[in-house]
This record gives C-alpha cells, structure tokens and sequence, in this order.
C-alpha cells in the first residue's frame, strides 16, 4: 500500500489569531482560506512540503456535535489536552526563540527526554498542544 498523510485537523476558536500563529510564528504558508455560513476554514502547511497539510477548523464544525460536546471540545483545547500536533526541526533553539518571542504561550522549554528525544512545547492560540523535536 501506498498511503501518505494529507491532512489533518486543528480547531481554532479565533481563526485570525490561528493564521497568524501558523503563518507568521511557525513560517507555514497559506494553502487555502473558506468561509461558510460564518464558519472559516484556513489550510496551512510548511513551506516545500505540498503534500502535508493542517486545516484549523472552527470548534465542533462537524455536523451532529451537541451543544454540550462543542464545551467540552473547547474545555479540553483551553487545558491543551484536545489535540495535539508533533512538529520537527533542525533548529530546535532557533524554532523556540522565534515561539518565546513571539508571546506564543511556552509548556516547555527545549528539554533532552528521558526518551531520546530533545523537544519544546507551546500551545497554539486555541490551546493546541505542538510539540517540537529536534531533528538529528
């Protein structure tokens, strides 16, 4: 089989916030940018690597969620225990820096994991959990 992966989806709860975290902060580039029915849509991915892409959606814009799902869904993003995105550079320092100066909010910083990997932590503005790793 040859099966890749294409996208994957965020929600947001402030879709001009997102974009700039994702484009402005973390380098991304605009890929796409819907709106519907007062909802927006906004496709990122990083620059050179057409084929992976991340939809930062609107919080329970899926068709069937309850009311009572949607606060659930924002209570999880507001503790970052909803989604989470595992990023990797080859300028973990360089990627931290550009995050802390941004006023990005910092989880972790730069850390060697007791399981062999050297990563950060942020959230993004609607309280996703990235992770970012070293590449070696």
């Amino acid at each position: 089989m040859d099966i890749n992966i294409h996208s994957t989806f965020l929600p947001h709860t402030d879709a001009e916030a997102s974009l700039a975290f994702y484009r402005d902060t973390l380098g991304f580039e605009v890929r796409n940018d819907v709106g519907y029915n007062g909802m927006r849509w906004i496709t990122v991915g990083p620059t050179g690597q057409p084929g992976t892409s991340i939809v930062l959606s609107p919080v329970g814009a899926t068709p069937g969620i309850t009311e009572d799902e949607r606060r659930t869904i924002s209570e999880m993003m507001a503790k970052g225990t909803y989604a989470m995105l595992l990023l990797a550079t080859k300028d973990l320092e360089g990627a931290f820096a550009r995050l802390q100066a941004s006023g990005a909010e910092i989880v972790a910083e730069p850390t060697d994991q007791p399981y062999g990997v050297r990563d950060c932590a942020v959230r993004d503005p609607a309280g996703n959990m990235l992770r970012i790793q070293q590449l070696r």
